[in-house]
């Protein structure tokens, strides 16, 4: 029994179609494994991030409170009462 040479085009269509499938699927989960190594890194990052804006809060509490200690009514410089 002899095949025709439609079969034989159907055959290599279903092949590429398949490869073309595999190939999609690979460069899927390569970008997957890509944004988890980011991801990651970030996670890594952010308690860094966190801890930095939280001293920087802190921060900012002090120094309003030095500038209101200098600037009480009762410590100015030069007056005569």
């Amino acid at each position: 029994m002899r095949r025709g040479r439609s079969t034989f085009t159907k055959r290599q269509k279903e092949y590429t179609r398949q490869q073309r499938q595999r190939d999609k699927a690979e460069r899927k989960n390569q970008q997957k494994q890509e944004k988890a190594v980011e991801g990651s890194v970030d996670e890594v990052a952010e308690p860094h991030q966190h801890a930095a804006a939280q001293a920087a809060l802190s921060n900012v509490g002090r120094e309003e409170a030095d500038t209101m200690e200098e600037s009480t009514p009762g410590a100015r410089v030069g007056s005569d009462s």
